[in-house]
């Protein structure tokens, strides 16, 4: 029976696989916490700090996300974060539709283990796995159910690292998020 740790095991050792982000990454990072967790996080894909350290969010986004989770009455030590791609896809671009494919096993694998009631997708690469055509500007910080999940879609932090516009919204978000825990 798979457990976070095999499922951390086997995305740190499947290679060779042919995938870009995979073979040019420094470290997999399958992503941390409990399972199972009443929260998930899911973002879209490893960036630089999380190459080096082979952990999830831990770079400056990572910093906004722990105050984010703060404001919402969370700690990072009781929710489950991971990201859609297990590997920081070369020169930080977006992940291609193959590449999220490769990751979707392993996702689903630690989705059905965490079991969490509410899922937190981070930016419009995450929300497009879980809610296909929905559009992160529109839904960003109230819950939505798609493909019987329920979500709570957030704009990614990194995005309010370059459009310090968004900070304010995002903590916005974080406030309500607080009210949908209550309401799952």
């Amino acid at each position: 029976m798979a457990t976070l740790e095999t499922i951390a095991e086997e995305i740190r050792t499947h290679l060779p696989c042919g995938f870009e982000p995979c073979e040019t990454c420094t470290n997999f990072v399958p992503g941390e916490g409990p399972a199972p967790a009443d929260v998930m996080i899911v973002g879209e894909a490893p960036g630089a700090s999380e190459d080096k350290q082979g952990r999830p969010f831990v770079g400056r986004a990572g910093r906004l996300l722990d105050q984010l989770l703060e404001t919402a009455g969370l700690s990072r030590k009781e929710v489950f974060i991971t990201n859609v791609l297990k590997a920081r896809p070369p020169n930080n671009r977006d992940p291609h539709a193959d590449e999220v494919a490769h990751s979707m096993p392993w996702l689903e694998a630690q989705l059905a283990l965490v079991k969490p009631r509410l899922l937190i997708p981070l930016g419009r690469h995450a929300l497009a796995h879980f809610a296909p055509g929905e559009k992160i500007s529109e839904v960003h910080g109230q819950t939505v159910i798609a493909l019987d999940r329920q979500l709570f879609p957030m704009y990614h932090p990194a995005a309010a690292l370059h459009a310090k516009g968004l900070r304010d919204t995002l903590f916005e978000d974080a406030k309500a998020l607080s009210g949908a825990l209550a309401e799952v």
